[in-house]
């Protein structure tokens, strides 16, 4: 009699304080929320802009070569401009000497077989000169055509440059924008299944308020196993049953007030203490608290919960809130855990 009363003096002295805890833990949520989704949102956007990088070096790269490549072939042309200079002096000097061989024929008719070999030689000379002059003529255009394609394909390649670099800094802008807009949605989304969550928890502490074997420990209802189950048992109690139908009826009422767009569930935990069990329908702690959570599920599901709402998950006894091992301890690690968050 005197530890129940104690039990009630120290829940009615508390009141305030799950609530606290709850209000902190949820901010704790978020900002961990917050902060992953900012380091997700920093991943794609480092990504991002390494791709753009790299294809700004190579573009970058294939502008040197070109540059490179253009010098070369203007040294080319110099060099064949320079032949062609001389090329050009060797033929006005062939025909200066011409001239001078015609006069030399005309004076001399004695020496004109000599001088008609030698017209002929140097006519022979002269129509080589021509042809090569003829020819460095023609390289200097081909030249001259390919250095313009290069131009043309450097100025192309500029312009692609400049793009790139246009729809890199477009799509640095609408990462931004994209992750102010995902932040602010989380946010709001948060906000409502913080409020939702509240409001369902608040509604089982009025329904379960005199219970001494129901507690709130942060975010979660804590449920002591034997409200529901007898000892090494999955099998939910007359009792366990009742508890459960005030749990539908509420959950029932906050699911439909709850936005399609939050992807909520409410997750059933089952938690042993560390006492081993080997029964050949439950041969550790493990199926025993998987059992124990399957079959809270099974009958909230049997009372109208949408079973796309609900989880049911086992720890065995590796998830203790008391580790002093004392029976006390014992008792209040043998637990069924409800928590109410996002998919």
């Amino acid at each position: 009699m005197s530890m129940s009363a104690r039990r009630s003096r120290r829940s009615s002295s508390t009141d305030y304080w799950p609530g606290f805890v709850d209000a902190m833990a949820t901010l704790l949520l978020v900002i961990i929320f917050l902060l992953s989704i900012f380091m997700i949102a920093q991943y794609f956007l480092a990504q991002e802009i390494s791709g753009r990088d790299s294809a700004l070096s190579k573009l970058r790269s294939e502008i040197a070569e070109l540059t490179e490549l253009l010098a070369l072939e203007k040294a080319s042309k110099l060099n064949l401009e320079a032949t062609l200079s001389a090329l050009t002096d060797d033929l006005a000097a062939a025909e200066s000497q011409n001239t001078q061989l015609s006069a030399l024929l005309a004076a001399k008719d004695q020496d004109s077989d000599s001088a008609n070999n030698s017209i002929t030689a140097l006519t022979t000379d002269l129509d080589e000169e021509k042809s090569l002059r003829a020819e460095a003529l023609a390289q200097v255009e081909l030249l001259n055509q390919q250095i313009a394609a290069l131009r043309r394909q450097l100025a192309s390649i500029q312009e692609a440059l400049d793009a790139a670099e246009a729809r890199d800094r477009k799509s640095k802008t609408q990462i931004v924008d994209l992750g102010k807009r995902l932040n602010a949605a989380l946010a709001r989304k948060v906000q409502q299944l913080a409020k939702f969550r509240s409001e369902f928890f608040g509604r089982l502490r009025a329904i379960l308020s005199s219970r001494s074997d129901i507690q709130v420990v942060g975010d979660r209802f804590v449920f002591q196993s034997e409200v529901f189950f007898g000892k090494a048992e999955a099998q939910i109690s007359s009792i366990g049953q009742r508890e459960l139908d005030k749990l539908a009826v509420a959950l029932i009422e906050i699911a439909g007030q709850i936005p399609k767009e939050i992807n909520w569930v409410l997750r059933i935990d089952g938690h042993t203490d560390p006492v081993p069990i080997s029964t050949f329908e439950f041969p550790s702690n493990w199926e025993l608290s998987t059992a124990r959570a399957i079959s809270v599920v099974r009958y909230l599901i049997s009372k109208g919960v949408p079973p796309d709402r609900l989880v049911a998950a086992g720890f065995g006894e590796f998830q203790p809130i008391d580790t002093s091992g004392s029976e006390e301890a014992n008792l209040r690690n043998r637990r069924i855990e409800l928590k109410l968050t996002e998919r």
